[in-house]
This record gives C-alpha cells, structure tokens and sequence, in this order.
C-alpha cells in the first residue's frame, strides 16, 4: 500500500510514517500544500492521510484542486479541527474520511486499509500523451503500448512530467519528486537524468525540452527528426 501523508507537524510526521512503515506501507511524507500536491500528481498513492493546517496551500485548497484536475484518490483527513461545521466542508469539498486529533493509531490504520480496499483497482494509466502512458500503480511507463526500459530515475522524471503534460515543471521540484529523500545529491543531477531520459524518448515520438528559467516539458517531436516512428523501449 502507497500513502502520501500530507502533514506539517514534524513530530506527527515522524509517527505516522514510522507506525505505517511497521506494517508494511510505502509511505512519502510532505508539509507542504503545494509540494504535496505534485507529489501526487507524479505518482498517485492508494490513500492521501491530509493534514488542514498546512503552509502554502491549506489542506482543503489542496483537496479541492486535486478533485479538480480528476485525482480520485481516497482521502482521509487528520487534523484538530473537530466541530461538525469543519467535518462537513471537508468532505463536502471531497475526502472520504475524517479522523480528529488526537486520535488511536489502531483505528486510523483501520480506516486507511478500509479506504484502500474500497478503491477501485482501474483509473491507474494515465491518458496517453505523444505515445507516452504511466500506470501510477505500477510506476511502469508506456510508450505505443509497449513497456521502456528505463532507470528509476529516469521513469520518476518521466512520470511528473506525463503528470503535467504539455507544461514546463521547474527542475528544483522535479528534483525533489526524482531524488526525494536523497540528502547527499546536488541539485543539478537532475540534469544528468534529463540527458539520458531525452536519448531514451528519441525513438518514441516525444521530446524532452529544457526551456532556460523554467525547466523541462515533453512535446511532440516533429515528424521530420530522427528516430521517429517507432516504439520506445531499449536500454
């Protein structure tokens, strides 16, 4: 089971994603609205565990854009915003749970494998994009159906950006979604992965494009450039 825990308080952060590590889950932890939502986008989780209070982006406006943009995850709020007026706009706004502070870790590890069971096993493959589909289930990327054969790394890049098609994604948060939780890499090894990611799409009919000040997109490649028509793929 993959969680993305959206929650700023470091030391409810450090607990939770300890308690669901313990059995088992793969569980990515961010305080930021705005950086959680990538996240999401780039890999899309079993459950999202939603903190309200959150800097940047609250919690609710980071519900409601994903909501917006098709993110059906199931959702389970946590926070200590307990009056029913509170529980109502939450879920009125799209989570399917909601959990006050303080609350049993017994009983919220419960309602997060009810949610994930409840989830229904389709919707995981993007839609495809100059050739170019991610199963965010797997983490597998297809090019015209056929599985590529990429790097972890590689495959991370390509998944954010199939998850903003056609839109320039700033290398400092491609960074952060390909290199999360890597505390030793500089920031523009990004640059290395974008080099070898660009040679494995020449076959594919997508390109990777650095536009200066911005970062990377993927496009269509023009039917006149080398190496396009066939299937991506190879090592």
């Amino acid at each position: 089971m993959k969680l993305l825990l959206i929650e700023d308080n470091p030391a409810m952060q450090t607990t939770l994603q300890r308690a669901f590590e313990r059995t088992g889950a793969q569980v990515v932890a961010c305080g930021d609205g705005a950086r959680a939502l990538d996240r999401w986008r780039a890999s899309v989780p079993d459950v999202v565990l939603l903190d309200l209070s959150l800097p940047g982006l609250d919690g609710l406006e980071v519900l409601s854009r994903a909501r917006a943009e098709g993110l059906d995850t199931p959702v389970l709020i946590l926070t200590a915003r307990s009056a029913v007026g509170d529980r109502v706009l939450g879920l009125n706004t799209g989570a399917d749970d909601y959990l006050a502070k303080p609350f049993d870790l017994d009983e919220l590890d419960a309602r997060v494998r009810a949610l994930a069971r409840r989830r229904a096993p389709t919707h995981h493959v993007q839609p495809a994009y100059c050739g170019l589909q991610a199963d965010a289930e797997s983490g597998a990327v297809y090019a015209h159906g056929q599985a590529m054969e990429l790097a972890p790394r590689e495959a991370a890049l390509l998944r954010a950006l199939l998850a903003r098609p056609g839109q320039a994604v700033a290398k400092d948060r491609l960074f952060e979604l390909v290199f999360a939780g890597e505390a030793d890499v500089q920031p523009d090894a990004i640059e290395v992965v974008a080099y070898r990611l660009r040679k494995r799409l020449a076959s594919t009919g997508a390109k990777l494009v650095t536009l200066r000040g911005l970062g990377y997109l993927l496009a269509p490649q023009d039917p006149a450039e080398p190496g396009v028509g066939g299937t991506g793929g190879g090592a």
